[in-house]
């Protein structure tokens, strides 16, 4: 998957007002409301910072969550951490495009920067629309005029085809930002230049995204070995004519993957020799973890992999030249059911080879373990790199591509 696109170096930035699209989205406790984790702003800081040192007029837009969640909230409080983060003031205004806004922006002096608040709070943003009209939004027509250069540096959101991220492209030279640029030109290039073996470690609840990504690096021949933990390893189990049990089978059916049982049988017929299944695992037995033989699960419920599996799936991670790792290999919440998720991380940060976790609970968990800088690259993005990983378009990095084509 290769895209061209602008860089910040190939535009002058000083006195040059810019609209500048991040991903600050951030867990928020719901009792408080305070924010639980800046990270995602953190991440940003280089771009910021960067901006205002060249002297531009930085205008962000961003979003916070999406309508009926517990944190879909103001930005006013994103603007007091930014703040502290870059050691500079960031100024919040309660508007996205009104009359406040637009003052706010024209007022703007070098090397300041604005918030602007949440843009999922205007219904354009969050209906779903083809790329092509997202130009023709209020949003758009009333910023647009306003600014000489769109940035964007919301990788973890570049999956996404919404005005903010696409529409400003129409209308302005474009640009990726540095989050933006490093994010998938490490991504794509690893993909693209895979050393062998490849492992992928495909793990967590969302079994759609993993099986996703597993046919398309089966298919296009990139992965020597996938190995299954979490509840993709459940349903391949069963699909292995494995008994998993009423209550592990209940909870997939619940989760909306019964249609992939047929799925994982095919992947398992086409590709035997390369996708890894649980020899044991780790069920909820009497309130403790107990290691079973998967033909002896019974009726117990899933939580991790098995001790024998961890040690072969870990054999195999540090014999690969490139690791992709993507969800945890169980509940890792509980300490006792931690054990898969820790010593898969272990041994790719111990591993030689090249290493990318995508994001989520795996890279949220390997920075809390302090693997984040034996690790080669932790990925901010869950949707997008998932996305880049399964073959899939990102509709913002296409709209950076046909912006830079413009003459």
């Amino acid at each position: 998957m290769s895209y061209q696109f602008n860089t910040l170096d190939d535009f002058k930035l000083n006195n040059q007002t810019i609209i500048l699209r991040v991903d600050i989205n951030s867990p928020v406790d719901p009792n408080t409301g305070m924010i639980l984790d800046d990270n995602r702003m953190k991440v940003h800081k280089k771009t910021l910072k960067e901006l205002s040192l060249k002297g531009a007029k930085t205008v962000i837009l961003a979003h916070q969550s999406r309508p009926g969640k517990e944190d879909f909230t103001t930005l006013e409080q994103h603007a007091q951490v930014l703040s502290k983060i870059l050691n500079q003031k960031v100024i919040y205004v309660e508007d996205i495009f009104g009359y406040a806004a637009r003052k706010a922006i024209s007022t703007l002096k070098k090397g300041e920067i604005l918030l602007l608040e949440n843009v999922r709070f205007y219904s354009e943003e969050v209906l779903k629309r083809e790329v092509t009209p997202q130009f023709e939004t209020h949003l758009i027509h009333k910023l647009a005029p306003l600014a000489d250069l769109f940035v964007n540096d919301a990788f973890a959101a570049a999956h996404r085809s919404q005005p903010s991220l696409i529409g400003f492209t129409f209308e302005l030279p474009s640009a990726a930002g540095r989050v933006m640029e490093k994010e998938f030109k490490v991504l794509s290039s690893a993909v693209e230049n895979v050393k062998r073996p490849c492992v992928y470690i495909l793990g967590g609840v969302k079994a759609d995204d993993s099986i996703n990504i597993m046919q398309n690096v089966l298919e296009n021949g990139s992965a020597d070995h996938v190995l299954t933990t979490g509840l993709i390893a459940n349903i391949f189990l069963q699909a292995a004519k494995i008994e998993i049990g009423k209550s592990n089978k209940k909870f997939i059916i619940k989760k909306g993957y019964e249609d992939y049982f047929k799925v994982a049988q095919n992947l398992l017929r086409k590709f035997k020799d390369k996708i890894v299944i649980p020899s044991d695992v780790a069920i909820y037995k009497d309130g403790e973890r107990v290691d079973v033989p998967v033909d002896k699960i019974n009726d117990h419920p899933i939580y991790d992999l098995g001790i024998e599996s961890i040690k072969e799936y870990a054999q195999i991670i540090r014999k690969s030249s490139t690791i992709f790792a993507n969800g945890p290999a169980g509940v890792f919440e509980y300490p006792d059911f931690s054990i898969g998720t820790d010593d898969i991380l272990n041994a790719i940060a111990t591993s030689s080879g090249f290493s990318i976790i995508g994001g989520g609970h795996l890279g949220a968990a390997a920075i809390q373990m302090g693997f984040d800088e034996k690790i080669d690259h932790i990925s901010i993005a869950g949707g997008a790199c998932i996305n880049l990983l399964a073959g899939e378009r990102l509709p913002a990095i296409e709209a950076l591509e046909r912006s830079s084509q413009k003459k």
